[in-house]
């Protein structure tokens, strides 16, 4: 078996993931002008190499744009590129967040309908895996979107499964903005986010296409509610 080395991040890009966090937690809204990169390199006692290569991989994240003799400002999130940054729900306004959900009732309770009628074998057990995973906390979110990805690819339906691979960056930082967010409010809720992934399971290994849509449908709305909540707390 081969292993890969484990390498520390080098310092410019340790630069980048503080000023992600800056934008993530609002200290950098659209529209802020950052610090100059002298300042910058001052501020993260750096050098301004590596505040330039910083500022270079925001930029191609499309988090930044530098305009010529102004300087360089903070982007507004764009829906309509929603595959061009690993990072960009972070960007993600209330409009934006309810548009995702509304297109994931639309994909996936359709989605469970035809998982529960084409499963197999291995897709129960990849499900039944992943419900332990979550329901013992160990990497709760990764289980939590092989849970959804096995549920497209026991649709047996292509397009669904390609419509799931182009949300999946978006779904991934969702899932895991709304497990931090319910972890933090009320630890009890996790055992209520566990227990509607189960009945999704439940349905599926039952083969009950209208149990699965509704209990697909509700756990959607609970994670609606829970977004919905934070972003109105957020702008209070």
């Amino acid at each position: 078996m081969e292993y890969l080395k484990i390498k520390s991040k080098k310092i410019y890009e340790q630069v980048a993931d503080q000023l992600v966090e800056m934008i993530r937690s609002g200290r950098l809204k659209p529209g802020d002008r950052l610090d100059s990169v002298q300042q910058l390199a001052v501020n993260f006692q750096v050098g301004r190499s590596a505040v330039r290569e910083a500022l270079s991989a925001l930029r191609a994240m499309g988090l930044i744009e530098i305009k010529q003799g102004e300087g360089t400002f903070v982007k507004e999130f764009d829906s309509n590129h929603i595959t061009s940054s690993f990072s960009s729900v972070i960007l993600m306004n209330r409009k934006d967040v309810e548009n995702l959900l509304e297109v994931r009732k639309i994909i996936e309770t359709g989605m469970v309908g035809l998982a529960c009628l084409h499963r197999n074998d291995e897709h129960l057990a990849a499900l039944q895996s992943a419900l332990e995973s979550m329901h013992l906390d160990d990497a709760a979110e990764t289980a939590d979107m092989t849970f959804h990805v096995t549920i497209a690819q026991a649709s047996g339906n292509d397009l669904l499964i390609s419509l799931m691979s182009h949300v999946s960056d978006l779904l991934r930082e969702t899932i895991k903005e709304t497990r931090k967010i319910w972890n933090a409010s009320n630890p009890k809720i996790k055992r209520n986010l566990y227990e509607e992934h189960y009945a999704i399971y439940e349905a599926i290994v039952n083969q009950d296409s209208g149990t699965g849509q509704i209990a697909m449908a509700k756990h959607l709305e609970s994670v609606e509610t829970v977004l919905k909540t934070y972003y109105t707390e957020q702008n209070e």
